[in-house]
């Protein structure tokens, strides 16, 4: 294929990666009438965005160094409330002080100073104003304290689930014309003679279909992959300039509190146990990373540096099952020196014209708080250079399932689903669950529940493969969560692949393939949780697993 000068062009413009931002620009240049393609190798919120601490919070910690995302974050959790209401909760977040005398009051008065100054940011996010407590009214709030409390401070902030945010982005822009390729590789960033870049080349991995795309401009948006990406047209790794930093949280079988809890690790850095949907989060280291981006996971140092830390405050946490592990790699801006969790979260355009590739941007940096900010940015830049003057739209237009209530009793009422299925069924899918719910009226075996632990339909299940770009069990647990709750995936990962297959007209055996990768995939993901005994126990479990499937990839008894 010849290298075109001004046109014809497949796209408008090409999007390289499907996390957050990369959604968002696609979504954002779908609704300002370009047409996009967007390419991800893995699949839609794979990386830190759907491996995320779950907030679209205002950022006290930024405050003191960058206001500037601190104002940003509050602004765009705003706007995120505004177009996806039901994905957001609120959390509440108790910071405790401990001691006694002049010292803990000294630094009881200057959380509440901080916090007196976050307030004047909380508004942008609909949130309340902090409030000072004494030990006591502290206590009666939060029992499971250790003692010793002096006293603390409030203050709240949004959970969001990271990778139902990116799915509603890319949802969006394929209804508004754009194409989403999932599990697809970009091979090559095309460049002409002149270095100016005009397309990729691409091969999905699941079906070794290769080809390529032209387009008027194109768009790293791969995170921490963005040096990686860049190579693929050329350039050196370091005009991308990210600092990698993994942070890894665990989960636990239930909500021990309904209360955030602060509480500070050994090295003086601050972590928290948080309620987030139906079960409990231990967050969040922030280490430099130089592993496998693709292959990220939770050592049991990790995991214990965080339960020391909470347990110190809070010691019950012991007393949870931890289920899960995730982890992710956040694509800091780069900075020599300094700890991790130091670095600035502002985001940045590198315009890779300055390095003779004329029509190649990365996205740099950035956070989920503050995604369409950053969304937005990018696309204006594009729309000015494309000659597009319609405005950002991503701020007012609801994303899917965003524009209107549903009630879940309408589900419990019209389908007969248990509440808490119509529940969760509901914050997944917003007024598009009533789409589910058709589904189910139509055709009542569907409504079986497959997964009892979050829980999930086999409904909502058909509904990610033809309508959300889930082709695995690990894209339908990304978009559901389903096999994330206690049983680790072992009592609904083989009928969810057999679904799967079934809806994507595979063969019973390459679903059965489906659902092993999955489970070896969570097996590996809660290794640093278990104890030699239980590692085994699983590994062995897994091992009679599939001794007990046929060659067609059903199993010789019952689910």
């Amino acid at each position: 294929m010849s290298a075109p000068a001004d046109g014809p062009f497949d796209r408008d413009v090409i999007v390289i990666g499907g996390g957050v931002n990369g959604t968002g620009v696609a979504r954002d240049c779908a609704l300002r009438g370009l047409t996009v393609a967007l390419f991800e190798r893995n699949d839609i919120a794979f990386g830190a965005s759907g491996n995320s601490s779950g907030m679209i919070h205002g950022g006290p910690r930024y405050l003191t160094n960058d206001p500037d995302v601190t104002y940003s974050s509050c602004l765009d959790s705003g706007h995120i409330q505004h177009v996806a209401p039901h994905l957001l909760f609120r959390i509440p977040f108790l910071m405790p002080v401990f001691g006694s005398g002049l010292g803990a009051r000294i630094l009881l008065n200057g959380y509440d100073a901080f916090f007196s100054l976050y307030d004047k940011y909380q508004p942008l996010k609909r949130g309340k104003p902090h409030v000072r407590l004494a030990g006591d009214d502290l206590r009666r709030l939060e029992p499971g304290l250790v003692g010793g409390v002096f006293g603390g401070v409030t203050f709240d902030e949004w959970g969001i689930d990271g990778a139902r945010l990116c799915i509603a982005n890319a949802v969006d822009a394929v209804e508004r014309g754009a194409r989403v390729h999932v599990h697809t590789s970009v091979t090559e960033i095309l460049r002409r003679d002149d270095g100016s870049a005009y397309g990729v080349a691409y091969r999905n991995r699941h079906t070794g279909e290769i080809g390529r795309v032209t387009a008027r401009a194109v768009v790293n948006a791969t995170g921490a992959w963005a040096p990686i990406t860049a190579g693929l047209g050329g350039l050196e790794r370091t005009t991308t300039p990210i600092r990698p930093g993994k942070g890894i949280h665990v989960f636990l079988d239930r909500r021990l509190t309904n209360y955030a809890i602060m509480a500070s690790s050994i090295d003086g850095r601050q972590v928290f146990l948080m309620p987030w949907q139906n079960m409990s989060v231990l967050g969040t280291t922030d280490d430099d990373y130089y592993g496998d981006l693709d292959d990220v996971i939770a050592s049991r140092d990790e995991v214990e540096y965080l339960f020391q830390a909470v347990e110190r405050v809070f010691p019950a946490v012991r007393s949870a099952r931890a289920i899960g592990t995730w982890g992710g790699v956040r694509p800091t801006l780069y900075g020599w020196g300094g700890n991790e969790d130091e670095l600035s979260r502002e985001h940045r355009i590198v315009d890779h014209a300055e390095h003779r590739a004329d029509g190649l941007y990365s996205m740099i940096g950035g956070k989920l708080a503050s995604y369409r900010l950053f969304s937005e940015e990018m696309t204006d830049l594009l729309a000015k250079r494309l000659g597009n003057d319609r405005p950002c739209s991503t701020h007012s237009s609801p994303l899917p399932g965003g524009a209107e209530a549903v009630d879940p009793m309408q589900l419990v009422l019209d389908g007969g689903m248990e509440a808490v299925t119509a529940t969760r069924l509901e914050y997944r899918h917003g007024a598009r669950s009533l789409r589910v719910l058709e589904r189910m009226q139509r055709n009542p075996r569907e409504a079986a529940v497959v997964c009892p632990c979050e829980p999930v339909t086999e409904a909502e299940i058909r509904y990610a493969v033809e309508h959300e770009l889930a082709a695995t069990v690990d894209d339908v647990s990304r978009r559901t969560r389903l096999g994330l709750g206690s049983c680790g995936g072992m009592r609904c990962a083989l009928r969810c692949g057999r679904i799967v297959a079934d809806a994507r007209g595979l063969s019973p055996e390459q679903g059965t393939k489906l659902s092993l990768a999955f489970l070896n995939g969570a097996r590996r993901r809660r290794l640093s949780l278990l104890s030699p005994d239980q590692a085994r126990q699983e590994a062995l479990s897994l091992a009679s697993l599939r001794a007990e499937l046929g060659p067609d990839g059903q199993r010789t008894g019952d689910d």
